[in-house]
């Protein structure tokens, strides 16, 4: 096959989804054009959308090899290398010898963090800000480090450095104040927004992050008042904080309103939310949303032997992760099913296998159904994963996924005598700062080698524990293509 049309195939299969015919064709035309490294590059970018990363591996180094000047080749050699779990600092290094872009200089810091730990990273990351104090992204990335290390008095350090010398870049105020919300910090967020009016002037980010603030400490009516002139925004996130309003002011035929017309935009933010609101209402459309149970699913898994040990390994963070459900606990970085670690693998092709039967038995499709409306003729897919480690009192706060099509959580090991139901994992339960009177519409008892499937738009968190260690393990499935 020519190769021009081979690498052009294989590059519409990655939007297409149909990367196994892609890659016969590419390695086809490999055969007689041994020596065009576009050829390996496209079959390494098509074995890592499909998660096989030991022979994406191979072609990434044959395409190096090839062109060793490449920006694009040698940094999904460096990805490839992180999301596989070996070293890549030095290949991330290399990268940046070419082209200092900033997806590079953030892998750098990511193979850092996982080579030596999120301290290290954080001081090479603060060196890269000190010669770039307006880069957004890295800001964002260094306050998830200073939480990960344990360091979150210092989650903002970054960018009040940054706004010394920039005091009216709103994009970085911003960034300041939402790391704080994140962080649950609503006064310290309240206290940032009147400085950044003062150094930046007026500005609409202000004024939502105000209500946000309010609506989270408790101040609903003000929250609502600085909500309204903001009420002809049609951005989903803003939507979504004016029914969280809505519903704490007890009007849910009010968010019901404001979010139903999103449902049919893919919006998954939506859904949890609006099931919430329709569960108030007693609007019987909640059920077609949520309450076939076969959306919900259980499986045994024999655990490969060593994996709760393999996965204790990976938890070298010292704090929560920014922004996560995790309290009482530390998370892994990266893509955990991802890594070329035998027992890793044994535990991937289970939970897809698993996941395989999970599909086959879902309700029928319903294009318009955010979860049953996807395609179920592709490959399973991994969005993410990662393991979790709680000890005592820890749990996880109800929150979603916007991220994930299937969410999941698999318990390696389990506290040795849990009182009641300390540990059980509860589905359909509306986030408790909401303060609503909505019990879950299942509660799930947790068993080492117990997988349990459910969808990511559904709330989910767990009944904390009193004493003892919960090792999971947790993935997101990506909605077919």
């Amino acid at each position: 096959m020519n190769p021009d049309e081979a690498y052009r195939a294989g590059m519409a299969a990655l939007e297409s989804g149909e990367e196994v015919a892609a890659l016969e064709l590419v390695e086809a035309a490999r055969q007689s054009h041994p020596g065009d490294h576009r050829l390996w590059h496209v079959g390494g970018l098509l074995h890592r959308a499909l998660g096989d990363l030991a022979p994406a591996l191979v072609c990434c180094d044959k395409a190096a090899a090839l062109a060793p000047r490449d920006f694009g080749t040698l940094h999904l050699r460096a990805r490839v290398t992180f999301e596989a779990g070996l070293p890549a600092t030095a290949l991330y290094e290399q990268v940046l010898r070419i082209e200092q872009r900033d997806s590079a200089r953030l892998g750098l810091i990511e193979a850092i963090q996982q080579e030596r730990g999120p301290a290290e990273a954080g001081a090479r990351l603060d060196r890269m800000l000190g010669s770039d104090p307006e880069w957004i992204e890295g800001h964002s990335y260094r306050a998830q480090l200073a939480c990960t290390a344990g360091e979150s008095g210092a989650l903002t350090a970054s960018m009040e450095r940054a706004l010394l010398q920039a005091p009216r870049n709103v994009v970085l105020w911003r960034e300041l104040i939402v790391s704080l919300i994140r962080a649950t910090r609503f006064d310290e967020a309240l206290a940032a927004i009147d400085r950044a009016r003062a150094a930046a002037g007026p500005h609409p980010a202000f004024d939502s992050n105000e209500g946000v603030c309010a609506d989270e400490l408790g101040d609903h009516l003000r929250a609502e008042r600085l909500f309204a002139p903001l009420a002809h925004f049609d951005e989903v996130h803003f939507i979504v904080h004016r029914a969280r309003n809505a519903l704490r002011l007890g009007r849910p035929q009010e968010a019901a309103a404001m979010l139903a017309p999103k449902l049919a935009s893919d919006a998954p933010d939506v859904a949890p939310y609006l099931a919430t609101a329709w569960r108030l209402c007693d609007d019987a459309r909640w059920q077609w949303l949520e309450g076939d149970q076969r959306q919900i699913g259980v499986y045994e898994i024999d655990l490969p032997p060593g994996l709760a040990d393999t996965a204790r390994a990976l938890h070298t963070g010292a704090g929560e992760p920014l922004h996560q459900s995790v309290r009482g606990g530390t998370q892994t970085e990266g893509h955990l099913l991802a890594r070329i670690d035998p027992t890793i693998q044994s535990l991937r092709r289970l939970l897809e296998e698993a996941v395989a039967r999970h599909i086959a038995q879902l309700p029928p499709p319903d294009p318009d159904h955010p979860t049953l409306g996807k395609r179920r003729d592709r490959r399973v897919r991994l969005a993410g994963s990662w393991s979790v480690r709680l000890t005592d009192s820890g749990h996880h706060a109800n929150h979603f996924h916007p991220e994930g099509w299937l969410s999941s959580a698999l318990y390696l090991v389990i506290p040795e005598a849990p009182q009641g139901q300390e540990g059980w994992l509860k589905l359909g339960e509306p986030q408790a700062e909401l303060g609503l009177a909505l019990p879950p519409i299942r509660l799930v008892e947790p068993k080492a080698g117990r997988l349990v499937l459910f969808p990511s738009t559904m709330w989910h968190g767990t009944v904390p524990f009193s004493a003892g260690e919960r090792l999971t393990v947790a993935f997101d499935v990506a909605a077919p293509r």
